[in-house]
């Protein structure tokens, strides 16, 4: 997750502080909306963790959609 909110800050022009609540404010908005079993592929990946047998998203989306 720090990887993804040094990105944030970084195009955005903001400050980390500012891209960590925007991170956790989509990740939020994120798990409201998947269906229930899946939003543990967002914790994971919030957590740094793969989330599936991948690393990083590409992980995550590839166990959402049954890829082994």
């Amino acid at each position: 997750m720090e990887e993804l909110i040094k990105r944030v800050s970084e195009r955005a022009g903001i400050s980390e502080e500012q891209a960590r609540s925007a991170v956790e404010t989509v990740a939020e908005y994120l798990k409201e909306r998947v269906p229930a079993p899946y939003s543990s592929y967002i914790d994971s990946f919030m957590s740094g963790g793969s989330g599936g047998s991948g690393g990083g998203l590409s992980g995550i989306l590839g166990g959402m959609f049954g890829k082994k």
